[in-house]
């Protein structure tokens, strides 16, 4: 049974969630442009048989990135050419109950300790993905147990859907 709407976003953010689930956990954040996947196999030909024959779909595509400094300053320098009709993210976090906020230490350094000793956290990767039309959606799954059930939908991650959603600007 689906309980999100369908959409060609939906689509390639689950399309991500499944690619980088495949290389299992601890990776560093990774980031996708996301094309039509018409206007790609109108300029690439070959990659028609790869490639979803749905008129509206998107296709991801992975970017390099820089990973000695964090995804959120990183993508305060992006800004996509037009032919990019949104961006997708994929970082892993570790989630912390809402109780266990009010006893953390504000310094940085000793928060990001505090939280990875924390007894209650959970690791999660998030996956968020917009378009320049203000759609989202957004997918979350805990590292433990393996098989986890996929939570999605189109503002599971608000913070980092911002972020996204100004390199469109």
């Amino acid at each position: 049974m689906q309980l999100m709407p369908d959409s060609p976003l939906r689509q390639a953010a689950l399309e991500i969630e499944r690619h980088v689930a495949a290389e299992g956990w601890d990776q560093p954040p990774r980031l996708f442009a996301l094309v039509p996947t018409a206007d790609l196999i109108a300029r690439e030909p070959a990659l028609a048989d790869q490639l979803s024959s749905d008129p509206a779909s998107i296709t991801p595509i992975e970017q390099e990135l820089d990973h000695d400094r964090e995804l959120e300053d990183l993508l305060t320098e992006i800004e996509w050419p037009d032919s990019v009709i949104g961006c997708a993210a994929v970082i892993e976090r570790i989630m912390l109950p809402p109780e266990a906020e009010e006893s953390l230490p504000q310094d940085p350094d000793a928060l990001l300790a505090a939280a990875a000793a924390h007894p209650d956290r959970r690791e999660v990767r998030l996956v968020a993905a917009v378009t320049r039309g203000k759609q989202a959606h957004s997918a979350v799954r805990a590292k433990e147990p393996a098989d986890a059930e996929l939570l999605e939908g189109p503002d599971l991650v608000p913070g980092l859907i911002e972020h996204l959603r100004d390199t469109l600007t």
